[in-house]
């Protein structure tokens, strides 16, 4: 790891952020960019707290959190000489799952959701950063999380099967449960399925956040 990586690291946590990947982009055949390395941000630990006190927690003004990781991202990118990439604003979109799946760090899950090494389903890619030169960095150190989940709780955690194994989610379905007052437990602390996994613990997501989340879901 080099002391390049480190800083980014740790500039990142600063401002709220975890480092979730990193893909030396023609190695990894990554899509939609060429050379250098990339490096995925998210959601982390630290993430609401930092969210919540910053401005545009309160303005009033709609998307909040992209307007936050625009600004934040874009100020990470600026400081350190990268471009910066983020994962709403299209179409086109920038193709964040194919950065995932190849970054080594985040996995299909039985559900065909993705699932993060530390984060587990509750994955919340807020921006990347591409640098046009190689940056060494720490190589994934584990398999796919599921690989040694012997239960596997999210195949049987959505209360009305609109997640679960050998069919697509069912989107239609998830909204109708959203509404009812069965529903409630799912809008105010979070999908059933992402809070079922043993490793979503690693996010210590709150439940404010998951219910920010879910409205802006289900709006």
């Amino acid at each position: 790891m080099s002391a390049r990586y480190e800083a980014i690291r740790q500039a990142a946590e600063a401002a709220g952020l975890i480092v979730m990947g990193a893909l030396d982009v023609a190695a990894s055949d990554a899509k939609g960019i060429e050379g250098g390395t990339l490096i995925l941000l998210g959601a982390g630990p630290g993430f609401w707290d930092t969210f919540t006190a910053a401005p545009e927690s309160v303005d009033g003004v709609p998307d909040p959190i992209d307007r936050w990781s625009t600004r934040v991202v874009g100020g990470l990118a600026a400081g350190f000489g990268a471009r910066a990439h983020y994962p709403f604003g299209g179409p086109p979109y920038a193709p964040f799952i194919d950065w995932a799946l190849k970054s080594g760090r985040a996995f299909s899950s039985p559900t065909g959701m993705l699932v993060h090494d530390r984060v587990g389903m509750m994955i919340s890619y807020r921006g990347a950063l591409h640098f046009a030169e190689t940056i060494a960095f720490p190589l994934p150190m584990a398999p796919s999380p599921c690989d040694d989940c012997l239960e596997k709780p999210c195949l049987s955690a959505c209360p009305v099967g609109a997640l679960g194994a050998g069919h697509p989610y069912d989107v239609p379905r998830c909204h109708v449960f959203l509404e009812s007052n069965a529903g409630k437990s799912c809008m105010m602390e979070g999908c059933a399925v992402r809070r079922a996994c043993p490793v979503s613990q690693g996010a210590e997501r709150r439940p404010a956040q998951s219910a920010h989340h879910m409205r802006s879901f289900h709006r």
